[in-house]
């Protein structure tokens, strides 16, 4: 599994951790069912804490991204409720909308960069 932290970021380590999983789950290196390594492997194999690793994990089962399984651990769950999800990307693209907005970023542009982004990840449509 290749994560990478940058520790010399403003952004805590476990949110970095975190989106570096989202990340690898839209690309497709990791897929439902997939397990990650222990808390305790992962935090050996970056250099972290294990507290910020098991941090992490926890975010992205509260999120829906895992859920923990007593004997495989913690794996990649990305059957969420297809509502909510579209609820909350609602709430996040109003704050970034509103941003570009201010900044007068056209729609057109707006549109560029989600079909720029979307290709990143396969061209899921």
């Amino acid at each position: 599994m290749i994560i990478e932290i940058d520790f010399n970021s403003d952004e805590a380590l476990y949110l970095q951790l975190r989106n570096q999983i989202i990340l690898g789950i839209a690309t497709s290196r990791f897929r439902e069912g997939d397990g990650l390594p222990s808390v305790r492997q992962l935090a050996e194999d970056i250099g972290i804490n294990m507290h910020t690793v098991n941090k992490a994990y926890t975010v992205l089962k509260q999120e829906g991204f895992v859920r923990v399984d007593r004997r495989k651990g913690a794996v990649i769950a990305i059957d969420r409720e297809r509502a909510d999800t579209l609820e909350e990307l609602k709430k996040e693209l109003r704050i970034i909308l509103a941003k570009g907005s201010c900044r007068n970023i056209s729609k057109q542009e707006v549109y560029a960069l989600i079909d720029e982004i979307y290709e990143d990840y396969g061209g899921v449509n």
